[in-house]
């Protein structure tokens, strides 16, 4: 039997590649940035490429594919400086995030902030090869960015929060390549966004315990037993919307055939789960990386 102890489900794992193979200097800021943790990069990269590929109709120009990944790259590991200096008080007593820089004394708030300052100011240069357009697209984001950390204080949540700040890089991807966001657009990304609420909801499960304990909020404590149901309701609406917004976008039939597959796929993850088992929510985050590589598949091959 398979069975993993309560330990394992920290997200840092001592002895990895960071320890091994990175000077002890370096360790805490890479690991504030989730370097050691790239899924977050995977999520937000895949729906950004599959927005541009969709915008562009085709591959997309190797100049946006290049400043739109730094760019992901950069944003989600400031966001991930943000959340730790936010959370810093509470993450040593949750299981998850206990042995993360920030809490466990690695590192001192100043020395985050400098770092956090540099990874924006890093992104902000990736501004200069925009249009003025994408570029106040771009700036919309921040208080997004800045304001999720906060969320779990003061409602049940921050998940969408979450899911509209991962996912802003299709917007920006149609505004660069396009100089629009229609409605089509629009509606993948709050498909997006539903994806997003549905698997950090599963996410949230892990942690259910520990927040409630620190009267946090999330979607996970308030759906409660009901989580199932919802993260699949969350996910049929993820398909609708991305369903409809390729139509409306003028996607081919085989992006009607990928969106089969993803039903499927999502389908199969509501099916499996048990959100009362932290190892088995956790494996269903990870595979929702799948899912953003079908759905970049799927509007690549919408554009045949």
């Amino acid at each position: 039997m398979n069975t993993l102890s309560r330990p394992d489900l920290s997200d840092i794992k001592r002895g990895d590649w960071v320890d091994r193979r990175l000077p002890l200097a370096w360790r805490p800021y890479t690991r504030l940035a989730r370097l050691d943790r790239p899924v977050g990069i995977w999520l937000t990269l895949f729906p950004c490429w599959a927005a541009l590929v969709q915008a562009s109709h085709g591959f997309p120009e190797l100049r946006h594919l290049i400043v739109f990944s730094l760019g992901a790259l950069l944003m989600r590991s400031a966001g991930s400086a943000v959340n730790d200096i936010a959370d810093r008080k509470f993450d040593g007593h949750v299981e998850r995030t206990r042995f993360r820089p920030l809490a466990s004394g690695q590192i001192n708030v100043p020395q985050a902030v400098l770092f956090l300052v540099a990874q924006l100011a890093l992104a902000a240069s990736l501004l200069f090869f925009l249009t003025p357009y994408t570029r106040l697209i771009a700036i919309c984001v921040l208080p997004l960015v800045f304001v999720y950390p906060l969320c779990k204080r003061f409602t049940h949540w921050p998940q969408a929060v979450l899911g509209a700040a991962f996912n802003w890089g299709m917007l920006m991807a149609w505004s660069e390549v396009a100089g629009e966001i229609p409605l089509g657009a629009i509606l993948i990304w709050l498909g997006a966004i539903a994806w997003q609420i549905g698997y950090d909801t599963v996410y949230a499960y892990v942690d259910i315990k520990d927040d409630t304990q620190l009267g946090l909020k999330s979607t996970a404590i308030l759906f409660g037993e009901r989580g199932k149901a919802i993260v699949g309701a969350f996910y049929a609406l993820t398909v609708i919307a991305w369903s409809a917004g390729g139509w409306i976008i003028g996607m081919g039939l085989f992006y009607a055939l990928g969106m089969l597959v993803i039903a499927a796929h999502l389908a199969w993850q509501t099916w499996r789960s048990d959100l009362s088992r932290p190892e088995l929510s956790y494996r269903l985050f990870l595979a929702n990386i799948l899912t953003g590589v079908l759905l970049a598949a799927t509007s690549l091959a919408g554009t045949l």
